[in-house]
């Protein structure tokens, strides 16, 4: 006598059954046990499922819950910034923070390649702290995302451009935009603190 494992595999289920099956005349074919397995799954999840794609409910979960934790720690560092400003006389409350009016597209990158080297007003220098405040970095490697439309893929290849061509963040930024391409890179915590730095210690002397 063997025992057999049989499974039926379909998209949103799984039956099996379990058997003895019967090795000579002596012997009696039985089955030990059998069921089935129901999968219900929503229609994103059966698509990604029949596509063998592993995203499961809870991962997703977890992955909108971190964009919301994201989002609400970035309108906090926000709000923190613009009372430090307000309160050190950068900006009011009628200070416009955002662009706006014809031609002011990628304004704000312009005036963060520019506060590098060249003095700006205080409006504007809030303008760009802002912006440099709005990603805080990363301290170690991205995963690639690949090539297509500007992105660049490993936070390593990025920093090793920013240091051979003398670049700021703002400034590769600006160069990929002025290039007509729309995916901006992510970078190193570190090369964000220089780039603060710099602008920063510039601006204090002129």
């Amino acid at each position: 006598m063997k025992k057999i494992l049989g499974l039926d595999l379909g998209c949103n289920s799984i039956g099996w059954a379990l058997v003895n099956e019967a090795e000579n005349t002596e012997e009696i074919s039985s089955i030990i046990k059998l069921g089935v397995r129901v999968n219900p799954l929503t229609v994103d999840e059966m698509q990604n499922f029949e596509k063998g794609k592993s995203i499961t409910t809870n991962a997703d979960r977890t992955l909108k819950r971190s964009m919301r934790r994201n989002l609400q720690r970035y309108k906090l560092r926000r709000d923190t910034l613009i009372e430090v400003l307000k309160e050190h006389g950068f900006i009011t409350d009628s200070t416009l923070l955002s662009e706006h009016g014809n031609k002011t597209t990628f304004e704000t990158y312009r005036l963060r390649a520019k506060a590098a080297v060249e003095e700006i007003s205080l409006e504007k220098f809030a303008r760009v702290l802002l912006m440099i405040n709005k990603k805080r970095g990363y301290k170690s490697s991205r995963k690639a995302k690949g090539s297509e439309d500007g992105v660049l893929i490993d936070g390593m290849d990025v920093a090793r451009k920013l240091y051979e061509e003398g670049l700021t963040p703002g400034e590769l930024c600006l160069q990929i935009l002025e290039a007509g391409k729309k995916n901006l890179p992510d970078f190193y915590r570190s090369d964000l603190q220089n780039e603060f730095d710099r602008i920063w210690n510039f601006q204090k002397l002129v």
